[in-house]
């Protein structure tokens, strides 16, 4: 049986880059071309490790999520509920305007604009956002049945406010706005937190 030839590049190296360009410029307006040249790949070596370009979007999703869900969990073990949401709201603040990452959440920016051809590409990257609402959800309303939030707090549309909150932050800074201003919106999130 005869073996291939080793790679010559390291895998994980080579998806955190095509990672980077996705999250800079969006599924659709990203061409396999940008993607070998950030990777340092050929074309027929970007489809033997990762297969085609919406395979290797759903891996480069995949990780932007993985990384992003330990920050998700680490806010929702803070001991209130409205500590959770300055948690997040705070460190979306800073991640989004940190000068080594790109200014945007793939989650929000990463497939809003797609054609009908790249339909399960935005349905996918939807499907991951809600994630957020999900785990806020059941944060909430952990907390309602503790007596950190009130009876009558709706837990799922509290979820929503706060994920909206968070994820027009993302399109707060596409737009140009700094640190501060994103952590103004949080104080005014925080001061409409329920009680």
């Amino acid at each position: 049986m005869a073996v291939g030839r080793p790679r010559a590049f390291d895998r994980e190296e080579a998806l955190d880059k095509a990672l980077e360009v996705f999250w800079r410029q969006g599924y659709e307006a990203t061409s396999i071309a940008e993607l070998t040249k950030a990777m340092g790949i050929n074309p027929p070596s970007l489809y033997a490790a990762f297969g085609n370009k919406e395979a290797l979007f759903r891996q480069a999703l995949d990780r932007y999520v993985e990384k992003g869900s330990v920050r998700i969990r680490e806010a929702m073990a803070q001991p209130t509920a409205r500590a959770a949401v300055e948690k997040l709201l705070r460190d979306g603040a800073d991640r989004l305007t940190d000068p080594t990452c790109p200014h945007s959440c793939m989650l929000v920016t990463g497939a809003l604009a797609c054609s009908e051809e790249a339909e399960e590409v935005r349905d996918e990257v939807a499907s991951r956002r809600a994630m957020l609402e999900t785990a806020l959800r059941e944060r909430f309303e952990r907390a309602r049945a503790e007596g950190d939030l009130s009876d009558n707090t709706d837990p799922a549309s509290l979820a929503r406010y706060v994920a909206t909150i968070a994820h027009g932050m993302s399109v707060q800074v596409a737009g140009g706005a700094t640190r501060k201003d994103l952590l103004d919106i949080v104080e005014v999130a925080l001061k409409a937190f329920p009680a």
